[in-house]
Parts: C-alpha cells; sequence; structure tokens
C-alpha cells in the first residue's frame, strides 16, 4: 500500500471487498475473482502498469470515463496521482471517485499526444480540457488536381486528396512546407487548370511567377508531367524518405557557398538539419487507413488474449483486449473468430475491413486483410504488443490474486516445452562439486510446483569415486538418491535435471537403469554455454526461447544447485584444511577441536599454548596429551 498517498487512503481501502473484474469477457461467462481486505482492484492494476509510453484512462464505479491523460512512463505518471499530497481541489476529488484504471501502450511520446486528442474529444471526459474542432492537429495536404497544391488544412475532406499528418503543432508543418517551396515552385492560385482553359489561354501569369515561385502552368509554361515530378518528391519528404530531397538541397547551399551568398547559405542549412532530425509521420495514425478494425492474439495453455484496436482517418479510437478462457484447447484461429464477432457486436462496429495476423473465417461481409509491410503491419505490431502488455499485466495479477491458477499455467507450459508426458509438479537437479579432485561433493535441489522446497535439498560426500570424474560421481549420486527413495517408499519426482551435457545425462540414465526406473521418470541434462538441453538417446539438443518461463525455472534449479553444491564444498575444504593437524593426535576428538579452534584461533596457537592455559580450555587429560604431542616432538 505503500504507493497511496493519505488522502485517497481510506477511499482505497473502501475498494478492498469490491470484486475484480475479469476482464472484459470469456469463452464462456466465468465468476469474477474475489479479492482479499488487503487488494484492491485499483491495487493490483496500479502494482502491474508498464512503465512505456501511452494513454491511461481513468474510470469511476458507474464504468464512467473520468480523464484521459499521456506518459512518456505510465506507471510513474499514474502512480503521481497517488503518492503524494495534491493541493488542487478538482484533482483530489477525482482521485477519490476512480475505481479502475485502464491504458494503451504506444510507442513514443508524439503517439500518446495523437491518441489523447483522439480520445478526449471522442468521449469528452469530465475532468478533461474540451478539445474542439478548430483546435484539432493539423495536416499536409496534396490536392487532387491536374497541378495539385500543396496546403497544410485542419479539416479532411473526401474528394481524392492526399492527407498526411497530423502533425503535433503547426510550426513543424510551416517548415516542411517552407522547405518544400524552397525546393520545388509550386501553384499557390486556386485556379481550375484544365487543358481546356489552359489551352484557350483563359488564364495570365501572376506575380508568383514573376517572382520566381512558380513556373506558370496556368499559361503552359510548365508540363503536367513535370509538375508532377515535383509533386512525387514532395509525397518522399512528408513520408519521411528524404534522400533525393536532402541532395538537391545540400547542392543549392554548396552553390550558394560557392556564390559567396553565406546568409542565404545558413538559411539552407538551418532547414537541412531540422529536416535531418525529423520524424514525419507516426506509426499509430495513417490518413489513408480509415473505418478499419485491427485485431490480434496472444495466447497460452489456459487463455487467449485478443487486441482491438478501432481506426478512424487513420487514428487510433479505441482499445480494448478481451480475455478468453479454453474449455477444449482451442486454437489461435478459432479463439481469433470467437473474439472478433463478440468485439464487434459489444462495441457496435460497422467497420468493412479487418487487419489480423492470419486468416479467419468470418463470411463475405468483411474484408480481412493479413498486413506483410508498411503502415498497416506496423499497426497490426501495435495492436500484439498491447496483447503482449496485457497478458504481462494479467500473470502479475494473477499471481497475486490467484498463485494456483498462476502454478498451474507455468506447470502446464513447462509439460508442452519440455515434451513431458505429464506436469513436473515435483522436479529434482543435481550437481558435482569439486577442485582438482579434493573433497568431492555433490547437490540435490528439489522444486514443488514452481518453487523450491528447501526442507527436501541433499547434500552428498563422494564415497566411491577417486579423482576428478564427474561422470561417475553424477552416477553415483543419482544411484544413492533414489534407491533411498524406494527404500523409505518416499514420491518419485517427474523430472529429474543433471547439470552437464550428454556425458552426465548418460551417467544419470545409467543410475535410473540399474534401479528399474528407466522411462518412469523424465531425465534431462543442461549445458551451461548455450543452454542446451538434452534428452537421453537424442544426439540434438532443445533450444528453449530464452524468455519462457520454462527456461526460468530450470535455470534457476541449475544455479540452485550449483549454489548448495558450492557452499557445501567449501565448507568442507575449509573445515579439511583448519583441523587436518589436530586430527592427527590420538584421543582428540571432534568436539575437542571446535572448541581449542574457537578459543585459540589458529593451530599454530594451540602449538605455542601453555599447558595450563589448555588444562583451562579442554581439561586436564586432553591438555596433557595436547602439550606432549607437541613438546615432546
Amino acid at each position: 500500500m505503500n504507493v497511496f498517498f493519505k488522502g485517497c487512503k481510506d477511499s482505497l481501502y473502501a475498494f478492498a471487498k469490491a470484486y475484480f473484474l475479469c476482464i472484459s469477457h470469456s469463452v464462456y461467462p466465468r465468476e469474477s475473482i474475489s479479492l482479499s481486505m488487503e487488494l484492491s482492484q485499483l491495487d493490483i492494476q496500479l502494482k502491474t502498469l508498464p512503465t512505456s509510453p501511452g494513454i491511461y484512462q481513468y474510470y469511476d464505479k458507474e464504468e464512467k470515463l473520468l480523464y484521459v491523460g499521456k506518459a512518456k512512463n505510465l506507471k510513474k505518471r499514474v502512480l503521481s496521482y497517488f503518492n503524494k499530497t495534491i493541493d488542487n481541489g478538482r484533482i483530489r476529488t477525482m482521485v477519490k471517485k476512480i475505481h479502475e484504471v485502464r491504458h494503451i501502450v504506444v510507442a513514443t511520446e508524439t503517439d500518446a499526444l495523437l491518441l489523447e486528442n483522439n480520445l478526449i474529444k471522442k468521449y469528452q471526459p469530465r475532468y478533461n480540457v474540451l478539445l474542439k474542432d478548430d483546435k484539432s492537429y493539423p495536416w499536409i495536404c496534396i490536392k487532387n488536381e491536374r497541378f495539385p497544391r500543396v496546403f497544410p488544412t485542419r479539416r479532411l475532406i473526401k474528394d481524392g486528396s492526399e492527407y498526411y499528418g497530423p502533425y503535433t503543432s503547426m510550426k513543424t508543418v510551416k517548415i516542411l512546407l517552407d522547405l518544400i517551396k524552397s525546393l520545388y515552385k509550386l501553384r499557390t492560385c486556386n485556379y481550375d487548370l484544365s487543358r481546356e482553359k489552359i489551352e484557350a489561354g483563359k488564364y495570365k501569369v501572376c506575380l508568383e511567377y514573376h517572382l520566381g515561385n512558380c513556373e506558370g502552368g496556368c499559361e503552359g509554361k510548365q508540363t503536367e508531367e513535370d509538375y508532377h515530378k515535383h509533386v512525387e518528391h514532395i509525397r518522399q519528404i512528408v513520408r519521411g524518405d528524404f534522400k533525393e530531397s536532402l541532395h538537391q538541397f545540400k547542392n543549392q547551399m554548396q552553390k550558394h557557398a560557392a556564390a559567396m551568398e553565406f546568409e542565404e547559405a545558413q538559411r539552407i542549412k538551418e532547414k537541412l538539419d531540422i529536416l535531418e532530425n525529423y520524424q514525419a509521420k507516426s506509426t499509430v495514425v495513417n490518413p489513408k487507413i480509415t473505418n478499419v478494425d485491427v485485431f490480434s492474439i496472444i495466447s497460452d495453455e489456459g487463455y487467449g488474449y485478443v487486441n482491438f484496436l478501432q481506426l478512424s482517418h487513420g487514428a487510433i479510437i479505441r482499445s480494448h483486449t478481451l480475455e478468453l478462457k479454453k474449455r477444449l484447447d482451442e486454437t489461435d484461429k478459432e479463439l481469433l473468430e470467437i473474439g472478433i464477432i463478440e468485439i464487434q457486436q459489444r462495441f457496435d462496429s460497422q467497420s468493412k475491413e479487418i487487419y489480423v495476423p492470419f486468416e479467419v473465417d468470418l463470411g463475405d461481409s468483411i474484408k480481412v486483410t493479413i498486413p506483410k509491410l508498411g503502415d498497416k503491419k506496423r499497426i497490426l505490431e501495435l495492436s500484439e504488443r498491447n496483447a503482449k502488455y496485457y497478458r504481462m499485466e494479467r500473470f502479475k495479477q494473477t499471481k497475486i490474486v490467484d498463485p494456483d491458477r498462476h502454478t498451474n499455467r507455468i506447470m502446464a507450459q513447462m509439460k508442452v516445452d519440455l515434451r513431458l508426458s505429464e506436469e513436473p509438479r515435483h522436479i529434482e537437479c543435481f550437481d558435482n562439486s569439486n577442485i582438482q579432485g579434493t573433497n568431492p561433493v555433490a547437490a540435490c535441489v528439489v522444486f514443488k510446483n514452481g518453487k523450491p522446497s528447501k526442507k527436501d535439498y541433499r547434500k552428498f560426500n563422494i564415497k566411491t569415486v577417486e579423482g576428478p570424474d564427474d561422470f561417475a560421481s553424477m552416477e553415483e549420486v543419482v544411484f544413492r538418491r533414489y534407491k533411498r527413495l524406494l527404500e523409505e517408499d518416499e514420491p518419485l519426482p517427474q523430472l529429474i535435471i543433471v547439470d552437464g551435457g550428454k556425458g552426465q545425462l548418460s551417467s544419470g540414465l545409467k543410475a535410473l537403469e540399474t534401479l528399474g526406473l528407466r522411462g518412469k521418470i523424465a531425465i534431462v541434462g543442461i549445458a551451461k554455454r548455450l543452454e542446451e538441453i538434452y534428452y537421453p538417446g537424442d544426439s540434438i539438443p532443445l533450444y528453449l526461447d530464452k524468455k519462457t518461463e520454462s527456461l526460468k525455472i530450470i535455470q534457476q534449479l541449475r544455479n540452485e544447485a550449483h549454489r548448495f553444491g558450492i557452499t557445501f564444498h567449501r565448507n568442507k575444504r575449509s573445515n579439511a584444511a583448519l583441523g587436518t593437524e589436530l586430527e592427527e593426535i590420538s584421543g582428540i576428538g571432534e568436539k575437542t577441536i571446535v572448541t581449542l579452534l574457537k578459543h585459540y584461533r589458529s593451530v599454530s596457537k594451540v602449538k605455542e599454548a601453555s599447558k595450563k592455559s589448555l588444562t583451562e580450555v579442554v581439561g586436564t587429560s586432553k591438555a596433557a596429551i595436547i602439550y606432549n604431542h607437541y613438546h615432546t616432538k
């Protein structure tokens, strides 16, 4: 509860009896998860927010939108409302009403700004400043004409014209247009330059022609083909492809410099610097994409997560993630089809085209597009990113609210990833430890339900192997471990992991075969260098995704076995080094040696001690034995 400030503490505790909504809907309706008194739905949402840029939305108990805001770091920004005293009365009132926090992850701060603008204008939340249409963001329009004009606008008209943006400031638009006009001579008049009217001599060149800003297309002094070459270069600029334009711009700068026109050269250089550092458009918004629904899916063993982005004129106006619980091991295709139908019905979507990652069967009334590259692909990737973030949040929330479900999911995933016949609820991992064959030991660590069970850890002194032989040592400890379990009728693990490659795996397998357990317990070896996982009888290792939880648990087991074994080996080696000389004294046992070392701190001081001093520490008879042992010699 340390993220909450005093002003809303009582309010947050009041929500502790609320139900945690199970994210929209599932394939079959399922009941909400009841929370404990300590954690409310809002607590959990705040703890699991991502640190990515995006927008956040505050809702009250009636699911009414209170506020939409943008953030470079969602978690830091949202928590700032709760971890400090707020002087503003309206903000304090709003915070007390917050019952749920939702968010949309985007790629950049600019994307967050544009998305915030779209959502505020669409929903007009109570605590947001009202954004009117005349204050909307500017676009660059290339007019659908024979000699296209290029100009800024805040209105999008469906007349076949091309619109690029929106841009976050009119200053940026003016810089781009100023740059374009300095490179290409374009008309600024609004005449109808049809072929018939030009041939009839209806128009005369204006002042712009005499100033050198236009090439006089109205009198036929410039061809339509030549003019459209300029327009194509302009398209490249507003799309972010500046290669050709930069080349021409640099040539102009060099010509002015060569002509000793340094002020003009400096002016062009400043614009060139701005152009080189500018990104012309956003992955969130593309004006060519309008009235389209975007769907993506991320799934695991138990659930599917379908993300939905609704686009209007290329801008995201709605985002939602639907959680679907699997009942019959449905495929991603089946889940996505169910999710699309449910979401479109729920939000009354009239879109006739959808973007999806793979083919789905939805009938002929909807056009299905599978983007491969460009703007459409980037928007689909943004949807997938939102689905992944949502899934990660649910994992974190589930770990807090429902740890059993979290464990069941991991166990089911490990069964699939490691190709096991049953879930590895009980796993044991072995590791050998020795230095040049001295004091050889081994360790066995035990994980149950994916967590360490330290009371079941075991240490082994190697008894039958001489010298540094890891293979023979592994065979000995595996044999001793499971021979003991069989004799005591203790439960056997579902999975054994040996730290090492094919050699250690073969040794462990040999021990199981001797005990008649081969085939009854799954056993694998893990090599440290590339995290290869070896199976009996298979020379080709398995490589798990570095980010999978299955590999993380295996690595945790291996590291824990290594730590446990090294600690045991180090202690044994230290005890051996300290006690060797005193152990040579006949009649002196381990307890007396420990007492002497505790008192004198070293063997050399024991040698130098007087008989009287020794008598005070270990008694008369043992003091005489120790004193005579050293001084007789």
